[in-house]
Parts: C-alpha cells; structure tokens; sequence
C-alpha cells in the first residue's frame, strides 16, 4: 500500500472526496484544476504509485496535514553507511570516525529541519548503531568523543519524538543521551540533554518537575564548566519552565541572565548542537511572555518573526506564530490571533508536528 493510499484511508475519504477537494484547494490557488475525468484518472495512477504527482504536492500535503516525506514524495538520501563490527568483535575508535558519526548527526539534523517527523526512523536507527558501536569499542582518547556523539545524536532523536507526540519515547532517547554524556565526562553535552529532557515533563504537564529537572542541571558550579552560548540556552529553557509554572518574577530574572551572557554570532565550533543568537533569544522571551500573559509579547515575537533565522524552519516558524497568536488574543485582537493559529496549523501540518497541532488546537478550543 503506498503512503498516498494509507493517508486517504485514514482520514476516511474516498477517491472522490479527495478528487473534489483537490479541485477546491486548486481553485483556492487560482487556477483552473482538470476535468472531473481527469483529476480522477490522474489521482487513481498516484495512489497506485506509477506516476508523482509533482505538481499536486502542495494540494495533497494541504489535503492530509502532512508532510511531503510522509506521502511518500521525498526521498531521504542515507549518508554513506558505517561498518560495525559483530557481536564477537572490538573496534578501535579513531579520529575519522567520530567525524562521521558527528557528519551523519548533522545529516539527520538538516533533513529535520526539512521533512520534520518523517526523518526518525533514520534518526533512532542512527542512535541504535552508534550504541553498538560504543558497546564494541576499547578505551582511548577518541571514545570520549564518540559517546558526546552518540548523546548529540539521541539528543536529536529524542527532540524528534517530542515534536511527534511520544513523550515516553522522548524520555527514553534522552535517558539514552545522559547515559552517553557521563561516559563522555563532558559538563556541556551532560548539562544540555538533561535540560533538553525536561521539555517531555513540561509536554505532560508537570511544569514544576520541568523546572526542578534543569535546576538540577543548571547550577551554578555548571555555569562556570559550560560555554557562554549554553549559559544562555540553559537560562532561557529554565525561563521557559519557570513561566508554564507560573513563576513569571524568576522567569524574567532568568531571560535577563541570558540575554547577559549570550556571546555575539550564531553557534560555537564546540557546541555543533546548539544555535541561539539574539534572534532566537528574542522568540524565546516573547514565548515566556505569551505563556505568562504578558502584553509586551507581541513586540518581541514580531520582531523575533522578521529575523532571517526564525524563518528557516517551519517548525520554528510554526511554533512562533502560535506563541503570537496566545499574545494577541489576550490583547484582544481575535482576528489577528486567528490568522496566526491558522498559517501555523499550515506549517504544523507541513512537518507533521503533533506537539504544535496540540498546541494549536488547544489555542482554538480555548
């Protein structure tokens, strides 16, 4: 069955309905869509497979609120395979290797950033390799490295199941990326997935164990072992927490601290898991700000939605315009509010983001 066929199936639509839909969705973008005939014949050889409907892919992933991957229209390019050794055997770590385990970290990184919550298999298969590479390797000077990388790795893996709605799985990667931080003895790996871990309490609810999770990994004998950049990343998040537990006085305190220690470009050669400039700071404030009600919201995430950077990512993009949405409905202002939540349902959809539909929907409920 292709993905095309299994996405109709599950909404419930026949051929038709689907057919009629795609006629509206094309006349919404201003053109003349093909005879009843046509359309029908032309969906009936893209559901079978035999031919792309590259044309019709912004329709159809408008159609199923999903990403193009999940209907099957992107193909995700594996990068080049690692050879790990048998159960029997030990492996010698070395400095070409780490690289590539860091270079296919990346790779699953950028293609997140692309097709969102269809990259995890390849992502979680990433983390299950590496793990047994690590089981099989002897001691030296390189496995530090390789554990930071398998912690990066199942770091990511973990942020990717949040954004999909599994927070037990989250959990899990993450507990895995801790595991794998300690055997590398690096403060700043260990520090920035324990932190990372706490985003799966404050999506279950339980802001207070969020905030107590990364107030244990935010002390103050971290700050002086870590990067100024994850000072600041670390401040913001503990902000963030502290904000959904409704602590607005200390979450202000904290977004000033980072915006103190936060160093001047984008990302650090030692932290290739970590961007925060002044761009994603000020997105980062106006989200506190939304949680906690605040009318100075608004400013900063509009700004924040005119930075270069916040536009690169649709899940980005998505998350600040439903942030901005909260900001100016309780200003008032119902219609701007609902253009916002609209266009980040769009987006939410594109990424297939369960963790900012639910937002969304609870916005549009509320």
């Amino acid at each position: 069955m292709t993905p095309l066929k299994r996405a109709r199936l599950a909404s419930k639509m026949s051929q038709g309905d689907v057919c009629a839909r795609l006629r509206e969705l094309r006349r919404k973008r201003g053109a003349m869509p093909p005879k009843d005939s046509s359309l029908k014949r032309m969906y009936i050889e893209w559901e079978q497979g035999r031919v792309s409907p590259s044309e019709w892919r912004d329709e159809l992933c408008e159609l199923f609120q999903l990403p193009p991957a999940a209907l099957g229209f992107v193909e995700v390019a594996p990068p080049p395979s690692i050879e790990l050794p048998s159960v029997l055997d030990v492996l010698r770590l070395d400095a070409e290797l780490v690289e590539m385990l860091e270079s296919q970290t990346d790779h699953y990184r950028l293609m997140d950033r692309r097709v969102g919550a269809a990259i995890i298999p390849q992502t979680v298969a990433h983390v299950e390799h590496m793990q047994q590479l690590l089981r099989n390797a002897l001691p030296g000077k390189h496995f530090s490295a390789a554990a930071v990388a398998l912690a990066e790795g199942a770091a990511l893996a973990g942020w990717q199941a949040l954004d999909a709605g599994d927070i037990t799985k989250a959990w899990n990667l993450h507990d895995i990326a801790k595991s794998a931080a300690r055997q590398s003895d690096d403060p700043a790996a260990l520090a920035h997935v324990t932190a990372q871990q706490a985003y799966a309490l404050l999506d279950a609810g339980r802001a207070a164990d969020a905030v107590e999770l990364i107030q244990y990994a935010h002390t103050p004998q971290t700050a002086k072992r870590v990067p100024p950049r994850l000072r600041a990343w670390l401040a913001a998040a503990e902000a963030e927490f502290l904000a959904a537990a409704g602590q607005g006085e200390q979450a202000r305190r904290m977004l000033d601290q980072a915006a103190e220690v936060l160093p001047a470009g984008d990302s650090d050669p030692d932290l290739p898991y970590l961007m925060l400039n002044e761009t994603h700071l000020s997105r980062w404030r106006g989200h506190c700000l939304a949680r906690l009600g605040a009318s100075e919201a608004v400013d900063a995430l509009t700004t924040a939605l005119d930075g270069d950077q916040a536009l690169s990512s649709k899940r980005a993009e998505s998350s600040l315009r439903v942030d901005l949405a909260l900001a100016l409905r309780s200003r008032g202002d119902m219609v701007g509010s609902k253009e916002h939540a609209r266009r980040a349902g769009e987006l939410a959809g594109r990424t297939g983001s369960a963790r900012q539909r639910a937002r969304i929907a609870d916005l549009l409920a509320s």
